[in-house]
């Protein structure tokens, strides 16, 4: 289990403040790399009003942290997996006073990043026009599902929706004349993962152009452009061929065999890369035969030929164990790979050896375990600081650390702002 390296070490971002004024997972997701890297983020969260307040995911339960006392807390598993290396303070910015707070708050970061509907902030004077005319060097990132142009700007985002729109869902599932076929969402919300991917490297750029030039500038991400974008290889074969792809299962649209197998006792992926890769599998196979067959020699031909190839090779694969099979196919270093549920993931010695969850003292809990960053630098490794932050822990530290009197804290809280 990954453990933080010394805090005297270097990060990369140290010295750069993000103010962080996103919930749920692609704004979060981003600034949790951010913060991983070394930057100072402070989560700005709504007040606790009436039970409810802050990050909406806090409630997105269970599974929930479980306390000291073996009972249930309040952090849901879901916040605490996107929200470490952060402070939390509570802010409500539909105050006039709140609204001021903020653009005070956003004069000394380096970075804002958030992710309401478009026009909101704009209506709270936080917008990244009134926000870059007092602080040109500010870099401005506004994550929504559409976009701050285009017929569906206005429009909320969802992720499951996104995989729909964005096409992920037509190429994710069994073929539709085989049972069980139909559309799938992939098992994880890629479409609000891969936006705060591409939003921490676009604020990267900005930070590296504004260190050269002096000005900042706003970016603009949607969650619909980065499903396009992630369409990769099957958004190529459909520009090239004007011929929408369909769905294929477990298999691969351009590569054959690159599939899942039905074993003697379970399954295995097969994931043949090349030809020579091929000409392996069958020799280890006992079919020597079928790498030589015009049909199939060169991987152009198995993928015009898979309604043949496969199911042979599917007749092939029952003979023997997945682990018969895995040894050998290691063995012969052809590329194939278990079919892990979480436990067995966690569980698997690669995954231990690479430090791929880290434990965390939290307020509330001795034994909170996350999953680790996968960034490996070696000069300004990924450190853990902090765990996930309580609702508005930090209210109080951030606020004087940043200039705010004892009286004008007093003033905020007994208007409602904090």
């Amino acid at each position: 289990m990954t453990q933080s390296p010394s805090p005297s070490q270097p990060q990369s971002l140290a010295g750069v403040r993000v103010l962080d004024l996103s919930r749920v997972l692609a704004g979060p997701w981003c600034t949790q790399t951010l913060a991983d890297l070394g930057a100072e983020v402070i989560k700005i969260e709504r007040p606790l009003r009436n039970g409810a307040g802050g990050d909406d995911t806090r409630g997105w339960g269970p599974p929930f942290l479980k306390g000291r006392d073996g009972a249930d807390t309040a952090e849901a598993a879901y916040f605490l997996g996107t929200n470490r290396n952060k402070r939390s303070i509570t802010v409500d910015i539909a105050l006039p006073e709140g609204q001021t707070l903020i653009r005070r708050l956003a004069a000394q970061c380096d970075v804002f990043i958030e992710n309401f509907k478009v026009g909101d902030m704009a209506r709270y004077g936080l917008d990244a026009a009134t926000l870059r005319a007092e602080q040109p060097r500010l870099v401005y990132c506004s994550i929504t599902g559409f976009g701050q142009s285009g017929p569906y700007r206005e429009r909320a985002g969802y992720d499951y929706a996104i995989q729909g729109i964005g096409g992920l869902m037509s190429v994710t599932g069994e073929r539709d004349d085989l049972p069980g076929g139909g559309p799938q969402k992939v098992g994880v919300a890629v479409a609000d993962l891969f936006t705060g991917m591409y939003a921490t490297v676009a604020i990267l750029a900005a930070l590296r152009h504004r260190d050269a030039t002096g000005e900042g500038q706003a970016i603009d991400m949607a969650l619909l452009d980065t499903q396009v974008a992630m369409l990769a290889n099957l958004g190529a074969n459909y520009l090239a061929t004007g011929v929408p792809p369909k769905r294929v299962g477990n298999a691969h649209q351009n590569i054959v065999p690159y599939q899942v197998f039905e074993t003697s006792d379970g399954h295995l992926i097969l994931a043949v890369g090349n030809d020579g890769q091929f000409a392996k599998f069958c020799d280890i196979a006992g079919c020597p035969g079928l790498a030589t067959d015009p049909r199939f020699a060169r991987n152009a031909d198995r993928v015009r030929h898979r309604e043949t190839l496969v199911p042979m090779l599917g007749a092939i694969l029952k003979t023997r164990s997945k682990k018969d099979w895995l040894e050998a196919l290691e063995a012969a270093k052809v590329p194939c790979g278990a079919i892990n549920n979480l436990e067995e993931v966690f569980a698997d010695p690669h995954v231990v050896a690479r430090d791929m969850t880290v434990s965390l003292a939290h307020p509330q809990s001795d034994a909170l375990k996350l999953v680790a960053s996968p960034m490996k630098l070696s000069g300004t490794p990924v450190q853990y600081r902090r765990p996930p932050p309580l609702l508005g822990e930090h209210t109080d530290e951030v606020l004087r650390e940043l200039g705010w009197s004892a009286d004008e804290l007093g003033a905020l809280r007994r208007a409602g702002v904090l």
